[in-house]
């Protein structure tokens, strides 16, 4: 008689992570059977030809010698003090050293903070759509993520007045990802103004997910929160992985604002926490300065002429020139989030969808639903390729596109049948 299976934990059949879930995994078998995809699923400037910063790459190189023992689990004290110089820079109150907490990449700082605020039943705000990292880390934190939602029709920004009524008594947090993955929306400050009242009405702990904030197109631009909160307790998370381009690094960073007293069990939570896992990755720690305070590589690629900027206007202008496709441009971030509509949005699944473009296309890309949304309409795709990538991507959506149009148009509609005379 075998034994019986490992019991897991109850609570991972509520996350999702479709980003690297199931169509990943038959995206990895068909490489095996010899398959050449192109994969849009996971924003990774490094798969794409993009390099990290030479200035970077130095600074970890003269600094190798050094990267032997563990550091401070709040990270290296010049990483720190640059970080902090950075949110001083702009207008960050209580910005210091000691509320500066570096982690291996910006997802295990999402977790140790969810994991030193939520108590079992704890509520969070989170955007609909989201990066369903937050979703999952409120949930395996023994939270309750608490969906609010970002409508397309307004431009993909909340709604202050629908926010508020989502708080209730076990209301901690709200989570804003500024610019936004995966819609590319930026927030104006009228609305952020808006929600950080909110917040400060409810006693509510700011999350500010700002991991895109040089990545900005046209005349679109960031404002972070910090400055807007002042006193209002406020996280704001910033790393080295999409603006510098070295996600495989595990560099980020989150710094604690506002009142100091207010926040002080917070921050006592957040070190001990950080102790537990001894330290970040020390290597990379050495890059932050550099990072901060060397060259901007990062605005050149946003502007005309630049890699992502063409790249997000041939997703634009294939959106355009499709009869099944509509799109709010993106105005920041790596990524865009088109719509089905028309004939071929009829009945439209986004999973089987993205599997058939898999199968017949070789094409991956994340359906829409992953991202915490009611509709089924969407899907997720990342502007890193090459702009003639890009190109063929969308001209091989299309087709698919196409055929399930055609599909829908075979079908006569009970009151387009021809009806017998009385």
């Amino acid at each position: 008689m075998s034994a019986p299976p490992l019991q897991t934990r109850e609570r991972l059949s509520e996350v999702r992570y479709e980003i690297r879930g199931e169509l990943a995994r038959r995206a990895r078998e068909l490489e095996t059977q010899g398959r050449s995809l192109i994969k849009l699923n996971i924003g990774n400037p490094g798969a794409f030809g993009f390099r990290a910063p030479e200035h970077l790459q130095r600074a970890i190189a003269d600094h190798i010698q050094q990267t032997d023992p563990y550091t401070h689990q709040q990270g290296l004290p010049e990483a720190r003090e640059a970080i902090a110089a950075h949110h001083v820079a702009r207008g960050t109150p209580q910005a210091s050293a000691e509320r500066v907490f570096v982690g291996n990449g910006v997802s295990e700082l999402i977790d140790i903070s969810l994991r030193a605020l939520l108590n079992p039943g704890d509520e969070v705000l989170v955007p609909s759509p989201d990066y369903p990292l937050w979703s999952a880390a409120t949930i395996l934190n023994d939270g309750r993520p608490v969906f609010y939602r970002c409508h397309e029709s307004n431009g993909f920004l909340p709604d202050p007045v629908e926010m508020e009524a989502l708080v209730s008594a076990r209301t901690r947090a709200i989570v804003l990802i500024n610019p936004n993955n995966p819609t590319g929306a930026t927030y104006p400050r009228e609305l952020l103004e808006r929600i950080v009242a909110i917040a400060a009405k409810h006693n509510l702990l700011l999350l500010c997910d700002e991991i895109y904030d040089g990545i900005l197109y046209d005349d679109s631009c960031f404002v972070p929160v910090a400055p807007i909160a002042g006193d209002v307790p406020c996280l704001s998370f910033g790393g080295l992985s999409k603006v510098h381009r070295a996600c495989g690094w595990r560099v980020g960073w989150a710094v604690l604002s506002g009142d100091p007293k207010r926040s002080s069990d917070f921050r006592h939570a957040m070190d001990l926490l950080g102790a537990l896992r001894l330290c970040a990755n020390v290597p990379g720690q050495f890059a932050i300065e550099a990072a901060l305070t060397g060259a901007d590589t990062i605005t050149p690629l946003c502007r005309p002429g630049g890699r992502l900027y063409e790249a997000r206007r041939a997703v634009i202008d294939a959106c355009a020139a499709s009869e099944h496709l509509k799109l709010t441009a993106p105005a920041g971030a790596l990524y865009a989030f088109p719509g089905v509509t028309g004939a071929a949005a009829q009945g439209f699944d986004d999973h089987g969808f993205a599997l058939e473009l898999l199968e017949t296309e070789d094409v991956l890309i994340v359906p829409g639903t992953s991202f915490n949304v009611p509709y089924r309409n969407h899907f997720r795709v990342t502007l890193l390729p090459q702009p003639e990538q890009v190109r063929e991507v969308f001209a091989r959506i299309d087709r698919v596109l196409e055929r399930r149009a055609q599909a829908n148009g075979k079908v006569v509609s009970l009151d387009k049948r021809a009806r017998p005379a009385a």
